[in-house]
């Protein structure tokens, strides 16, 4: 396997929007690029491609040498056409490219896709040539669409000064119903140095030997390149399995939202409705328990609670008569209280035997003021004094 490096220098001029290649000039330009650069990606693990513009504002260098084929691919993207190709140019900037690539050990090779006019003169592509050529560069032409002020014969001048063993090739495409793709397969600048290339690229040759049609899966014959066939298969499965579950979380989503907004508004009147029969159906078993306790107490149905309520009377007739002796008592104790008080009163109101008392005391005189002024504040006293003047009052009856 060759250790190479390329840089592929494509044509985006006016000329490009012509449509006698399929679809048009640049789209077919554009598919033969990406199958040569995944030719050359697969060949070594090690090649490098890069890719720059030679029509426009300038030569633009789209993406130097690298062995990521994703990033190849995607530069490709969102070319603007315009102006007019300066091959001359391309092809020295893509030989300063290719001089400072990181691995000196890979060959230096420029793919060139001319598909407008050349303004340049044959001496002038032959100096070019010869620079290439002492720098040990290997150029491939692919030269397709106007053939007009000699075109083919200034290309073939132009490889003539730099083929150096045969390193050199040059297809001429012309226009037909057959993609530039498909005629590149079976030429040494797809598969490289007539060695055969590598199982990517001879199973592309041989699809297009049978005319475009492959009998094996992605175009890929599993005998020659097993891993490669493998590896299509499953990042196809991939790819498959992945855009199915996106179009099934889709649809699920979907039918999701639309049995939210239905459900919605019957979700919340059921709440509703569930909320006011639960403030209701409280109250109501209580109201029917008491109700069957009372019909079961009227009616003395056996097992009910009428034993109960029994017991509760006669532990009610039994505090009642408690109650009862304990008024009674208290009437036995005041009678007697007013009993003594009225033995007390009638012993103070006996004025004599007060006198008595207080005459046999010792140091005491019963006819002192205050002696006699204490007896007649004592309650007995008064109450004979209270009397006696009452009498008092009285007018006598008269005798007749």
């Amino acid at each position: 396997m060759v250790l190479e490096a390329t840089m592929i220098c494509i044509d985006n001029s006016e000329w490009m929007r012509n449509g006698d290649y399929s679809p048009s000039r640049f789209q077919a330009q554009a598919d033969a690029v990406s199958l040569i650069c995944g030719a050359k990606t697969q060949s070594n693990p090690e090649n490098t491609v890069g890719i720059l513009t030679m029509a426009g504002k300038g030569i633009r260098v789209l993406a130097t040498p690298t062995s990521d084929l994703g990033k190849i691919l995607s530069c490709m993207h969102g070319l603007e056409i315009g102006g007019e190709m300066n091959l001359a140019a391309g092809i020295q900037i893509a030989q300063l490219a290719l001089k400072h690539r990181q691995n000196k050990n890979q060959q230096q090779r420029i793919i060139v896709f001319a598909g407008s006019p050349i303004k340049y003169e044959k001496k002038a592509l032959e100096m070019i040539g010869k620079k290439l050529k002492k720098n040990s560069v290997a150029l491939d032409i692919v030269d397709f669409g106007e053939d007009e002020d000699g075109k083919p014969e200034k290309l073939e001048a132009l490889l003539a000064s730099v083929n150096n063993n045969d390193s050199s090739h040059i297809v001429h495409v012309p226009p037909g119903q057959n993609a530039l793709s498909d005629v590149l397969i079976s030429t040494p600048v797809f598969t490289g140095d007539g060695e055969g290339g590598s199982g990517f690229a001879a199973a592309a040759a041989a699809a297009a030997a049978a005319g475009g049609v492959s009998d094996f899966d992605f175009g890929v014959d599993p005998n020659i390149d097993p891993e490669l066939a493998l590896a299509l298969r499953v990042s196809m499965e991939e790819e498959r399995a992945r855009q199915e579950a996106a179009a099934k979380k889709a649809a699920e989503e979907a039918t999701r939202q639309e049995k939210g907004e239905e459900a919605q508004p019957q979700s919340d009147s059921q709440n509703a409705a569930v909320t006011t029969t639960g403030k209701v159906t409280v109250p109501m078993d209580e109201d029917d328990a008491l109700l069957k306790q009372a019909l079961a107490l009227s009616m003395n149905v056996p097992g009910s609670d009428s034993s109960a309520g029994d017991a509760e009377m006669s532990e009610a007739a039994n505090d009642d008569q408690e109650l009862a002796l304990a008024l009674q008592m208290s009437m036995q104790d005041s009678s007697k209280d007013s009993s003594a008080q009225s033995d007390v009163s009638k012993v103070l109101g006996d004025q004599s035997f007060m006198s008595s008392i207080l005459s046999s005391l010792p140091g005491v005189d019963p006819n002192d003021p205050n002696v006699k002024d204490l007896l007649a504040s004592l309650p007995g006293q008064s109450e004979s004094q209270e009397k006696k003047n009452e009498d008092e009052q009285q007018p006598p009856k008269d005798d007749k």
